[in-house]
């Protein structure tokens, strides 16, 4: 029996969203359009509970640029001085009546979008997929059960796993790290391999920005953004969008600047991370942040045509 041909490189970087190829090899990067069907969320919650709300929300991301909408059910607001109490959970049924219906509508009505939903319910993910969903992403890492890897395995669907410190809604922000890169990336790699022994093919990392760290760690987790990219090799998702930490560097910790007024500080902040490796960046506010990253992607094809150049000419007898 000859031996196996050796494993195509590009393989963890072009994802298979169910027969739809997502390339994420380095220097390509995706917008997702975040699309909270919430009442909740703590910057846009309210506003897109409805089906037709919904899609038509969608169809806005995906005409500025979003090559990915995520839907998601329950806010995974934290708990703290900046957003009170914090985040209720919700119960299944509950989740499912907000997410599926959503779904359903952009499979059915935007087909040129891939679907992605935020969720790290099993049940809630294999409804979702079952409705037209691409992706599940999964905001626990795998932490508390292997629901959503399962349900991502069965139907082919590549995996989002998320590093976060407590659950969901009641994330302090307490530095418990000397290291903030490394204790993230040993987490996302343990995260990786419960996918992986679920069945899971295609795995994205997320280091979780906003995610039970502090202002300071969420910023370095974007700078090195490279270091899990380069670390686990998998394609890496950054969310900062007008997040508390963006409101604090613009404003004071003390007066953070509102939700409202983050649109250029979450742009910049995705910005850098695309230039630092990202693969996707999850966002509010799209047509801004594709015009950025059109111009980030620009200005690298620039460099590396003028490196092939002076290659060229430099091997010249």
């Amino acid at each position: 029996m000859p031996p196996s041909p050796p494993p195509d490189p590009a393989a963890r970087w072009v994802l298979d969203c169910r027969g739809r190829p997502l390339d994420c090899r380095p220097g390509r990067v995706h917008v997702m359009g975040i699309l909270n069907v919430t009442p909740d969320s703590f910057s846009d919650g309210g506003r897109y509970e409805g089906v037709q709300a919904a899609l038509e929300r969608a169809g806005q991301m995906a005409e500025e640029g979003a090559r990915l909408i995520d839907v998601g059910g329950e806010s995974t607001r934290p708990r703290g001085t900046t957003y009170g109490a914090g985040a209720a959970p919700v119960g299944l049924d509950e989740e499912l009546a907000r997410v599926v219906p959503v779904v359903e509508a952009i499979a059915r009505d935007l087909p040129g979008v891939l679907i992605s939903v935020d969720t790290y319910k099993g049940a809630v993910a294999r409804e979702a997929l079952r409705a037209g969903a691409h992706i599940v992403n999964d905001v626990t890492g795998l932490r508390y059960g292997v629901g959503t890897a399962h349900a991502a395995a069965d139907y082919g669907a590549p995996l989002v796993v998320m590093h976060g410190r407590g659950r969901p809604g009641e994330m302090v922000h307490v530095e418990a790290s000397d290291d903030i890169v490394g204790e993230v990336a040993v987490a996302l790699a343990e995260s990786e391999k419960r996918a992986e022994t679920a069945g899971v093919r295609d795995v994205i990392v997320d280091a979780g920005f906003g995610f039970g760290k502090t202002h300071r760690e969420n910023l370095r987790l974007v700078a090195e953004t490279d270091a899990f990219r380069d670390r686990l090799q998998r394609p890496v998702l950054v969310g900062v969008s007008r997040k508390a930490t963006i409101g604090r560097v613009l404003g004071t910790p003390e007066a953070p600047v509102p939700t409202g007024g983050r649109v250029f500080g979450s742009v910049g902040l995705a910005a850098l991370a695309a230039a630092r490796g990202a693969s996707i960046v999850r966002v509010h506010d799209v047509r801004e942040t594709a015009e950025a990253l059109a111009l980030v992607q620009a200005a690298e094809q620039a460099r590396q045509r003028a490196a092939e150049r002076d290659e060229e000419h430099g091997g010249e007898a």
